[in-house]
C-alpha cells in the first residue's frame, strides 16, 4: 500500500470520534444490532457480505459495516465502562466499513481497492465517504461490549468511480468489445421501449458498480461504452432487483421496458452478461433504444 493510503487511513481512525454522533442512532439495551438483519437482507435482496463485518445492498443502494467494542479491563463496572466501549466500537465499525468499501466489485475485474491503490484522487474520495457515513444503531450487550452499525450510500462511492472506470474502459475495451453501430431508423410506435431488463437468474452472478452486456460475438451490447458519463455519474451504470416483475415495474425503465434473458455470466467476478446474437440485434434495431441505454436506463435480475 502507498504511504498515501496509509497515512489517509490513519486519518480515518483518528478521525472517527468527530463523526460518531453523526446520522440516525437507534439504541437498545441486549441485542445482535445491526448485523442481525444482514441475513433477512442477503435472503431478499441483491446483496452481499464482504468478509464478516460488511454487507453491500445493491438493490437498495448502501454499504454498512458494523464494529465491536469493549471497555480496558481495569474500567469494568465503572461509569467510564460504557462510554470506552462505545468509542472503541465506533472505531472498529470505521475501519471495517473501509475495508467493505474496498471489497466492492466496479467490474468483472476490478474492485475499489483496485482504483484506491493507483489514484489518489479516488482514495481521498473514498475516504471522504467513509468519514461521513452515518451511525444507524448502537446496542449495548450485557457482557458490557458495544456493537455499531454504520452506513454510507452506494451512490457516492458509484460517483467517485464511474468516471475513471470509463475512462479506463475506452482505452482497453474499445478495441475488443467494440460495440455494433444501431440503427438510425426509429422503430415503429408499438415497439417504441423505454428501458431494458436483463434476466440475468440461473447463473450465480454478482452485482457490481460497472456491469457490462455483450453479445455473443463479445460486441458490448451496454456498459461503460454506451453510456453518457452524466448519466452513469447521476444514477448509477445499472439498477438491480430479485424479482423479475420488480425489475419490470422499476421507475429507472419507466412503463414499456424490453426483457432479454441472459445466456451466460461473463469474467472472472461473473458481473457481465452475455446475450443472445438475435436478441442485441433487437436491441440495436432502433435509435430509441440506444437513447434509453445512454440514460442508463436498465435493470438487471439475479438470483
Amino acid at each position: 500500500m502507498k504511504p498515501q493510503c496509509k497515512s489517509v487511513i490513519t486519518l480515518i481512525v483518528s478521525a472517527m470520534f468527530l463523526f460518531a454522533g453523526m446520522g440516525l442512532c437507534q439504541e437498545g439495551s441486549e441485542g445482535k444490532g445491526g448485523s442481525a438483519e444482514w441475513t433477512k437482507v442477503i435472503d431478499s435482496k441483491v446483496s452481499e457480505k464482504i468478509g464478516d463485518k460488511g454487507l453491500v445492498n445493491f438493490e437498495e443502494g448502501y454499504i454498512e459495516a458494523v464494529g465491536i467494542g469493549a471497555p480496558p479491563e481495569q474500567f469494568y463496572g465503572k461509569p467510564q465502562a460504557r462510554p470506552m466501549a462505545l468509542r472503541a466500537a465506533q472505531v472498529d465499525a470505521y475501519r471495517n466499513l473501509l475495508e467493505t468499501v474496498q471489497g466492492v466489485q466496479i467490474d468483472s475485474a476490478t474492485t475499489v481497492k483496485d482504483f484506491v491503490v493507483e489514484s489518489d484522487v479516488i482514495n481521498a474520495k473514498v475516504s471522504g465517504l467513509v468519514k461521513g457515513a452515518a451511525v444507524m444503531n448502537k446496542t449495548y450487550l450485557s457482557d458490557g461490549t458495544v456493537e455499531v452499525t454504520v452506513r454510507m450510500p452506494l451512490s457516492g462511492l458509484a460517483k467517485a468511480v464511474i468516471p475513471q472506470a470509463i475512462a479506463d474502459d475506452k482505452k482497453t475495451d474499445m478495441k475488443e468489445h467494440k460495440p455494433v453501430p444501431f440503427s438510425k431508423k426509429p422503430a415503429p410506435a408499438d415497439e417504441v421501449y423505454t428501458g431494458l431488463v436483463i434476466d440475468a437468474r440461473g447463473f450465480q452472478a454478482r452485482p457490481a458498480i460497472s456491469p457490462k452486456i455483450f453479445d455473443e460475438n463479445g460486441a458490448e451490447v451496454y456498459g461503460t461504452l454506451i453510456v453518457k458519463r452524466e448519466y452513469a455519474i447521476q444514477q448509477g451504470i445499472s439498477g438491480y432487483a430479485r424479482d423479475l416483475t420488480s425489475a419490470q415495474s422499476n421507475p429507472r425503465v419507466t412503463d414499456n421496458p424490453m426483457t432479454v434473458k441472459a445466456v451466460g455470466a461473463e469474467g472472472v467476478g461473473k458481473t457481465d452478461f452475455k446475450i443472445s446474437n438475435e436478441d442485441a440485434k433487437n436491441i440495436r434495431a432502433a435509435k430509441q433504444n440506444l437513447s434509453f441505454l445512454q440514460q442508463c436506463r436498465v435493470m438487471i435480475v439475479l438470483d
